[in-house]
């Protein structure tokens, strides 16, 4: 230790910081201001936030928006902080759509504008224009937070409108939109089909496409970051005489799903995509009965060979799981309407 230059020592130990720590940093001087600041200690600095220490919950109702942080030594919520949005909303209008990194995708409801945000730095950015770029609107659209190849923060924007399809990507480095191509069967442009919130893993970002009907049509829909291409694979070969539902997560960049079949009654097989192909790695027991009400509240984390489901209230129940530990909780569905999400606290900023 005592052959190494100072300045890489207060690096080391800077990027152990906690985001917040890192910000009060800044004002330390210029030289820490100016090492802070760089790209290289932003990246190096997130890739060592993703422990469960650092992660928050967020949950948004009509009344407040709050953080909780997960305990781990119970797998539930700890005390709630109110946290003020610093853009204007009305109602808490605000649908989270897709997180990356400690930056979340938001959409005001009310101007249906598209923003990153960094909730634990409060800093955001619109990303809507005058001619009518970033405005999404829901149960139509689908969005995709990822980073390229040169460490670029870009939103993946697919827009359905009367039948027509377009594609656009943001850049954070240049601060704009552009249309890029895609060709895919013309049935998926039907309001019949449900596009998820796109997972990014392995430079790639995956989409289920699923069509709103018993025995209706499954797929999953890849986009390479760096090619820019789109192509489609297969859904796991799940029973389809009830409703079918495919959450993907990236664990350790690995894809998996958790595709839940059943009406009244719901199995949840864990599947993990290798290639092309989908293998089942565990069939969970089925749920027991919830009420709509509560379903409708619902999440799920799994870690450390357990998977939990948890209300905004905080866990319902568990279920046993023969899988390896993480070290951090993975969110293994959506929040139902948009209303949460489980994020990092980083200092990723969602403008250059």
């Amino acid at each position: 230790m005592a052959d190494l230059p100072t300045h890489t020592i207060v690096f080391e130990i800077l990027t152990r910081l906690p985001a917040k720590d890192v910000g009060r940093s800044k004002s330390v001087c210029k030289q820490w201001y100016a090492l802070l600041s760089t790209q290289d200690f932003v990246r190096i600095h997130c890739s060592r936030s993703v422990v469960s220490s650092n992660q928050r919950v967020l949950l948004i109702d009509d009344l407040t928006c709050s953080v909780r942080p997960i305990i781990s030594n119970n797998n539930d919520y700890g005390p709630s902080s109110i946290v003020r949005f610093p853009f204007h909303h009305q109602n808490n209008d605000v649908s989270i759509l897709s997180h990356l990194n400690g930056l979340l995708c938001v959409c005001l409801n009310h101007t249906y504008e598209l923003l990153l945000w960094n909730p634990t730095t409060t800093a955001f950015k619109r990303l809507s224009t005058p001619d009518s770029h970033g405005f999404y609107i829901n149960n139509l659209d689908a969005i995709g937070l990822y980073v390229d190849a040169d460490d670029d923060y870009k939103v993946l924007h697919i827009k359905r409108r009367s039948g027509v399809l377009g594609v656009y990507v943001y850049s954070r480095e240049v601060d704009s939109w552009r249309n890029i191509p895609f060709i895919t069967r013309q049935e998926y442009l039907s309001p019949h089909f449900n596009w998820s919130a796109g997972t990014f893993c392995g430079g790639t970002l995956y989409f289920t496409v699923c069509e709103c009907w018993i025995g209706g049509t499954n797929v999953v829909i890849c986009f390479d970051v760096n090619s820019e291409q789109f192509k489609e694979i297969s859904f796991p070969p799940v029973p389809s005489n009830g409703m079918v539902q495919g959450v993907l997560v990236n664990v350790k960049n690995v894809l998996h799903m958790f595709a839940s079949t059943g009406m009244f009654e719901m199995t949840i097989d864990l599947w993990t995509l290798q290639g092309d192909y989908w293998i089942k790695v565990l069939s969970c027991p089925p749920i027991p009965p919830i009420s709509l009400s509560l379903w409708c509240d619902i999440t799920h984390y799994v870690t450390n060979g357990n998977w939990f489901v948890m209300t905004k209230l905080g866990k319902l129940f568990t279920i046993e799981m023969d899988m390896k530990p993480f070290e951090c909780f993975y969110p293994v569905s959506w929040f139902r309407g948009f209303k949460g999400a489980v994020f990092v606290q980083t200092i990723v900023s969602p403008s250059i």
